[in-house]
């Protein structure tokens, strides 16, 4: 790998020794990961249920490594119904480290495309709240169907600043990751696009924002709340020095040690001005210790300071415009409670649990997405039936991995069907993947046209 020369000489005066293992580590196939969606399927009946070469990754309890060379998940249709994440294995390491507790309120600040926050999420449960939040309009697109894909009622998607953010939620979460931009160091095995980018301006450049992003993010936090701050990139600038900065700035601010088992680092504190000896409560995942691409992570504490409750969400919606909706639930599902409704532009969402008032700031995906009042009727949307079990509904068919008919509905194809029941829920052996409409001994498909798969 063509690798800039400064940022070898940089590693190799960081590291003495370690250095050329640590080079050498650019030379080998960049590792790949999937972490099965715990809200849909358990460990157990994964393993019963998988169909690939997996092995465990020692440091994520529900995190597995895959070949790309044998397999390819993000190809069978176990990963259309939200089965699993595709996350790099070292990635997978930042979100457990928050420590979420089910109901918490918790902020992923910088969130696209997703894989951390689908982690939280599942943490949180039906009653706790998860602020996805995205700054770029482009990537809080996959962000968004990515929480999709999970089923996720809990998730505010949202694509705010955040000066914006802390505006409006002063003192508000339990628990925050600032999963921050940044060099992009251990980006190069995985896109080398990475390398283009790197200079050491670039690196400065980084640190700056960081440290900008965090201060909104500490403003954001509870007294006693939790903030985990992590980067993919191996730069002390980025890293211990960016903690040592907030350490300094914001007494309030103590640094939690993080367990380091399987090969996962401490903190160099010898990499900053100060030496501070707690930053060895920090850790390091390297690629010469770790079989992973490398991150770097550092949890804190807020010990002090002012807490906001913010004023709840208080829907307008009248009984009326909800007859269609009800009517649709009547005749099609035997179990669902949706929280608080919210109607944007004729598409209805169930709000998650709890939800703070957002009628200042830019939300995407305001919760679950049940469906669209049309005329006189209610079409459920894709994200409805990625959130329902199949003793949730009326009517289901499902759908074997044994058979080609999963690859003609993911196509968009009409399929037969039996009689004229109405809206089906469809599901892959067992696992819900998408609406149809039966009518006739037909089933109209309503995979979505931007999901299907090509021929």
């Amino acid at each position: 790998m063509n690798l800039p020369i400064p940022f070898i000489n940089k590693m190799n005066h960081l590291l003495g020794e370690e250095g050329k293992l640590f080079l050498e580590t650019y030379n080998e196939p960049k590792t790949s990961g999937l972490r099965i969606n715990e809200q849909k399927i358990t460990k157990e009946e994964w393993e019963q249920l998988n169909p690939f070469q997996l092995t465990p990754i020692p440091f994520v309890p529900n995190g597995y490594y895959y070949d790309e060379s044998k397999d390819y998940p993000g190809k069978h249709p176990y990963h259309a119904a939200g089965l699993y994440y595709i996350q790099e294995p070292s990635a997978m390491f930042v979100a457990q480290n928050l420590g979420v507790q089910p109901g918490e309120k918790v902020l992923d600040l910088c969130a696209a495309p997703g894989g951390k926050s689908t982690q939280l999420a599942t943490f949180l449960g039906p009653q706790g709240l998860l602020v996805a939040n995205e700054i770029h309009p482009k990537r809080v697109k996959a962000l968004s169907e990515n929480i999709e894909r999970f089923g996720l009622n809990n998730t505010l998607v949202t694509n705010e600043t955040p000066e914006r953010l802390a505006a409006n939620f002063p003192g508000y979460f339990d628990k925050i990751l600032v999963d921050a931009p940044c060099s992009g160091e251990g980006m190069f095995r995985k896109d080398p696009v990475a390398i283009e980018f790197w200079s050491e301006e670039h690196v400065n450049q980084c640190a700056l924002q960081q440290k900008q992003i965090l201060a909104h993010a500490i403003q954001m936090l509870k007294p006693g709340g939790i903030l985990v701050y992590s980067t993919c990139t191996f730069s002390p600038e980025e890293n211990e020095q960016t903690i040592d900065y907030v350490l300094k700035e914001y007494p309030e601010m103590k640094l939690i040690n993080i367990q380091k088992e399987h090969g996962i680092q401490p903190g160099r504190p010898d990499w900053t001005s100060s030496h501070n000896k707690h930053l060895k409560l920090t850790a390091r995942l390297w690629p010469h210790y770790v079989k992973g691409e490398g991150h770097f992570v550092a949890k804190l504490q807020k010990t002090d300071g002012p807490e906001y409750e913010s004023q709840p969400f208080r829907s307008r919606l009248k009984k009326a415009q909800l007859k269609e909706y009800e009517q649709f639930v009547k005749e099609n599902i035997l179990q669902f409670e949706a929280n608080q409704f919210y109607l944007q532009k004729q598409h209805l969402y169930s709000l998650p649990f709890d939800c703070p008032d957002f009628s200042k700031i830019k939300v995407i995906r305001p919760g679950l997405h049940l469906g669209e009042m049309k005329k006189n009727r209610f079409e459920p949307n894709h994200a409805f039936a990625l959130h329902l079990k199949p003793a949730q509904v009326q009517h289901q068919i499902d759908l074997s991995t044994k058979s080609d008919e999963w690859v003609r509905y993911l196509r968009g194809e009409t399929l037969p069907g039996e009689k004229d029941r109405g809206w089906i829920l469809m599901t892959i052996d067992g696992y819900s993947i998408g609406w149809a409409k039966e009518a006739k001994g037909t089933l109209k498909n309503f995979y979505p046209k931007g999901l299907r798969w090509m021929s």
